[in-house]
């Protein structure tokens, strides 16, 4: 499958226009939209508390609330990477 970034808009009917010429082979595509989010400076509403994680572990519990999930782009696989990397001086 071969991908294409391009740029498009919603009009206030839902459709989307694609604002520039596709130079593609006509047939069948799979659309993906992704949508810009207001960044959290510019938003003037309260943030929800966060969420306590749980844990039947009560030694752990303290621990839990201390510490931020992980990162939305967090791969595990690099940092797996990573940490062999260093171990084995690679």
């Amino acid at each position: 499958m071969q991908a294409y970034k391009l740029n498009a808009t919603i009009d206030e009917s839902g459709h989307l226009i694609i604002d520039e010429p596709l130079n593609i082979a006509p047939g069948k595509v799979e659309v993906i939209i992704l949508q810009p989010v207001p960044s959290l400076e510019t938003s003037p509403e309260p943030q929800p508390e966060k969420p306590k994680r749980q844990t039947k572990i009560k030694a752990l519990q303290g621990w839990f609330e201390k510490t931020q999930p992980t990162p939305s782009d967090f791969d595990p696989d690099q940092a797996r990477w990573e940490a062999l990397k260093e171990k084995h001086n690679l």
